[in-house]
């Protein structure tokens, strides 16, 4: 039996099929979406050296540009253009296909396939160097996982000076924010081991010693030392070596070693950084007559204020006799009434995202930290009618103002579990109720995974066994087996 191969051959099919274009256009208002407030000013004022139609709002000579109908109707789609883009493309972590940049000029109502300005921005701004927020909150992401100690740790950051010194007293900040100053406390003792070494210390003494301690060269005579710093600057060394306790070979070696530390550790870093950050978003309480709540805005200083020359667009389109003048004032209106209502859009989006967000944590704002509550990009995307890629791009690098401080936005969300009774926990308050259960054990009952998820399941959280182990391990706290020594011991 032989085998016949199959028959080989050509043909042409019509197939009918739906494809959402990503045009440079809708990349381009993708990218406005994640620019921080300094980042979009540096952007329009790129535009405005490009576009001569563009101009600033405060200008006498600027007028607004009569939108025509199908540009009206553009506009109207752009929310739903955004959300099928960003679902169809979304992945919070990849880097970005296009910059941000100044490219909106060469940009016309067909687009443009020339991308070389565009690649050349994208490079200079990948290449821009990390600021010290940003180092230190990457930190905190991976210190902590309960959503309490970030929005507390986001504030202590903003708190530090130019060297990096922690120069405010924590006590006033913890009760703005409703916290236990014990919960303060031990989370500054956690951020006082973050990079750059020295961090967060309250003075010089302090920021050595935290450098010393993660080269493990903070001895007693070392201490000693630190605590006697006035004596080193008046050159008191006899004095010095004897309050030590060492000869005076041995405090040249201890004065070399300090000499190799770095009294600001901040220094690295563009002094701009430590500055608190700026509100796109303010929230203010309204008075009982009125009703009372919250009233949610955005900061005028932040927005950018462009409008389109009509005016001039007219009068120079009259002189415009070639097609290639024609074709450029064209591309460049185009471009102009697209970029306003992009910077609306985002303006309006972000809005949105800061209104709803206020309201889901209106117990927060009210009573304090301990009254953060599970929250999801999802539930907020669920209830503004957005994609959740739209509110992961707004609340990344945007900050709201409130009466309890200036925070990120995207603080405010957590995971969260769901009881037998359908009651929602968060995960860092069934972290905090397991640390609760074993730091009242009894020494003679030591608490085993499995007795802590029988604990939690007659309270209404049903957990894995490994989840447990797994909070457990997150909450440095050992194994039972390791808790029974260290207690005999």
């Amino acid at each position: 039996m032989t085998n016949i191969p199959p028959k080989m051959g050509q043909r042409l099919d019509f197939r009918q099929s739906q494809q959402l274009v990503m045009t440079p256009q809708l990349q381009q208002a993708i990218k406005l979406l994640q620019l921080n407030n300094i980042e979009l000013a540096e952007f329009i004022e790129e535009e405005l050296a490009q576009n001569p139609l563009l101009e600033k709002a405060d200008s006498d000579t600027a007028e607004t540009s009569e939108e025509p109908r199908e540009e009206k109707e553009e506009s109207d789609n752009i929310q739903e253009e955004f959300d099928g883009a960003l679902e169809s493309n979304y992945n919070e972590n990849e880097a970005p296909d296009f910059d941000a940049g100044s490219s909106m000029a060469t940009v016309g109502a067909g687009g443009n396939s020339n991308f070389d300005e565009m690649d050349k921005d994208f490079e200079s701004r990948m290449s821009t160097e990390k600021t010290l927020r940003e180092h230190l909150t990457e930190q905190l992401y991976i210190a902590f996982e309960d959503n309490r100690d970030r929005v507390l740790g986001a504030l202590l950051i903003d708190q530090l000076d130019e060297a990096g010194y922690l120069r405010t007293d924590p006590k006033p900040l913890a009760e703005q924010l409703g916290a236990p100053f014990e919960r303060v406390e031990k989370l500054l003792k956690k951020m006082k081991t973050f990079d750059p070494a020295g961090v967060f210390a309250a003075d010089l003494s302090e920021c050595l010693a935290l450098q010393l301690a993660e080269k493990n060269a903070l001895d007693a005579p070392m201490k000693k030392l630190l605590e006697n710093l006035n004596l080193l600057a008046a050159h008191e060394m006899k004095k010095l070596g004897e309050i030590c306790g060492v000869n005076e070979t041995y405090l040249k070696d201890m004065i070399a070693e300090i000499r190799r530390l770095n009294p600001r550790p901040a220094g690295e870093f563009d002094h701009l950084v430590v500055q608190t950050a700026i509100p796109d978003v303010l929230m203010k309480r309204l008075p009982k007559n009125v009703g009372g709540g919250w009233r949610v805005e955005l900061n005028s200083e932040t927005l950018p204020r462009v409008l389109v020359n009509q005016t001039y667009y007219t009068e120079v389109s009259k002189s415009a006799t070639q097609k290639k003048d024609k074709e450029y004032l064209s591309e460049q209106l185009s471009s102009a009434n697209w970029l306003v209502r992009a910077l609306d859009q985002r303006a309006q989006t972000i809005l949105k995202v800061g209104a709803e967000i206020v309201e889901q944590q209106d117990a927060f704002f009210n009573y304090g930290i301990e009254f953060l509550k599970p929250l999801t990009r999802k539930e907020i995307a669920e209830v503004i009618g957005m994609h959740e890629s739209t509110v992961s791009r707004v609340t990344t690098n945007k900050f709201i103002g409130t009466p309890r401080g200036i925070f990120e936005l995207k603080f405010f969300f957590s995971t969260a579990l769901e009881g037998e009774d359908g009651t929602s926990h968060s995960a860092e308050s069934v972290k905090a109720r397991i640390k609760t259960m074993i730091d009242a054990e009894d020494p003679k009952k030591i608490l085993s995974d499995d007795k802590i998820v029988e604990m939690l399941k007659e309270d209404g959280i049903d957990l894995a066994r490994r989840t447990v182990a797994k909070y457990r391990e997150g909450l440095n706290i050992p194994s039972s087996v390791l808790r029974r020594r260290q207690k005999k011991s």
